[in-house]
């Protein structure tokens, strides 16, 4: 067998990089749909008291951490004064916290707190995104602005070609990573399978393992029906199937 110089492969990394960069640069401009144009602007001049004297983001929110990474973890939407404030994935409110926790006691994260974009926080074999990429009225996107966004995260699929594993939280998420699996032509079962917290389907070994689990809301953790152990259990389970 030849092997590929390691320029070819710093090359062929670097094109993926410049193309990943180019993509989300497009992402932040998208204006497609109008409802959750006029929601993202309303809220950041609205704004919540403790953050009047923020700048809100205010637009599509790009994808979090390495597009080399073997994790994709994929959400549902921003957060109204979360990600939809900071710009960054998850970044901002309660979720966020429960779930940059678990990533930092799970490997995934170099700290288990991210207060700002620039506060050193990195996300290691990691990243994030979700499906759709605006703040939605009371946090429900319709079925047309999801897939409206789902060319967003197919073509992040197109180059973060390392995936192994796919965490996805919330049933709207694991439902829709199976969709674009489908298309994609990954080889999901039918029926398609149930929503669970901990539910594992195996696509094929050219497609990466998905598991479904809990979101972090306030929904959930308020009420126990997700735990912190419950939420580590997940993502422990995502470091051995990557090897870490």
């Amino acid at each position: 067998m030849i092997r590929t110089p390691d320029s070819d492969v710093d090359s062929g990394q670097s094109a993926r990089t410049v193309a990943f960069d180019r993509l989300q640069a497009e992402l932040i401009e998208c204006r497609l749909c109008a409802r959750l144009v006029d929601w993202r602007e309303e809220l950041a001049v609205k704004k919540r008291a403790a953050y009047a004297d923020h700048d809100y983001w205010a637009r599509p929110v790009p994808m979090l951490g390495d597009p080399e990474a073997r994790l994709l973890i994929v959400g549902l939407a921003p957060g109204a004064h979360g990600s939809n404030r900071t710009g960054q994935m998850f970044m901002g409110d309660r979720s966020g916290e429960w779930l940059f926790r678990t990533l930092h006691r799970t490997g995934f994260a170099n700290r288990p707190v991210a207060d700002h974009r620039d506060d050193g926080f990195r996300l290691i074999d990691a990243a994030i995104t979700a499906i759709v990429r605006c703040v939605p009225p009371q946090n429900r996107p319709t079925a047309a602005e999801r897939d409206a966004c789902a060319p967003w995260i197919e073509q992040e699929l197109d180059l973060c070609r390392r995936v192994e594993v796919v965490v996805a939280l919330g049933g709207m998420a694991f439902d829709q990573t199976l969709r674009i699996g489908r298309r994609r032509g990954w080889e999901i079962p039918t029926p398609k399978p149930r929503f669970s917290h901990g539910v594992e389907v195996h696509p094929g070994a050219a497609a990466p393992t998905i598991i479904g689990c809990y979101h972090p809301s306030q929904q959930n953790t308020f009420t126990g029906r997700l735990t912190e152990p419950m939420l580590d259990a997940v993502f422990t389970r995502a470091a051995d199937l990557v090897g870490r």
